[in-house]
């Protein structure tokens, strides 16, 4: 029996694939703060929040966790509860995977060519900069984990509440109400977490 003819399921991998696989890359590339005005060519936004001169600097995996949250309303809207918590749970599982292979990566003993063979690019030392750029803090992996699994299940709830109050009509106000909510809390624990009961503790 070939599983793959029936489209129900061949569409439900293929959404699960890009959904952990967007999952993943926003924790890896999650490192690298960059600037939103830059970016887009205009001059620096300065504002106070609780007494502190801040910009909008954010991290890279905005990039992709917005997407991640809507393939998790497209997912909910065919395949219900159980379909989301099901690749949320294995999401998070293969993510704590991958920081392990990290882990040890980070851990191998380096050739001695290699660590300063980018030196003429402005690279001196190979291995603090892989070291630096991998080597999350613990706090923040926990965080970015817990935070990812509660947004996704208030996600589903939410959706799911919203359903109930529109009935089969406004996907669009399912979707953007689920994410809106997920993507605040989730951004709050992950500060919670990682910035407030953690402290400075890293792999490297």
């Amino acid at each position: 029996m070939n599983i793959l003819a029936k489209k129900e399921i061949k569409l439900f991998l293929i959404l699960g694939g890009f959904f952990i696989a967007n999952a993943i890359i926003a924790e890896f590339i999650g490192v690298k703060i960059f600037s939103l005005e830059a970016t887009l060519g205009i001059a620096p936004l300065s504002y106070m929040l609780f007494g502190e001169q801040m910009s909008f600097n954010l991290t890279a995996g905005v990039i992709l966790w917005p997407v991640v949250f809507i393939m998790t309303d497209i997912i909910n809207e065919y395949y219900g509860k159980k379909g989301v918590q099901f690749l949320s749970y294995l999401a998070v599982g293969l993510i704590s995977f991958a920081f392990l292979v990290v882990f040890a990566a980070i851990h191998l003993a380096p050739a001695d060519w290699w660590i300063d063979s980018a030196s003429n690019q402005g690279v001196p030392n190979f291995q603090l900069a892989f070291t630096k750029i991998f080597g999350q803090g613990l706090w923040i992996i926990l965080g970015s984990l817990v935070a990812f699994l509660i947004g996704q299940m208030l996600d589903v709830a939410v959706f799911h509440k919203l359903k109930q109050i529109t009935g089969e009509q406004k996907i669009w106000l399912r979707a953007t109400g689920s994410t809106l909510v997920s993507q605040f809390v989730d951004s709050f624990v992950v500060l919670i977490i990682a910035f407030k009961l953690g402290a400075d503790w890293s792999w490297a």
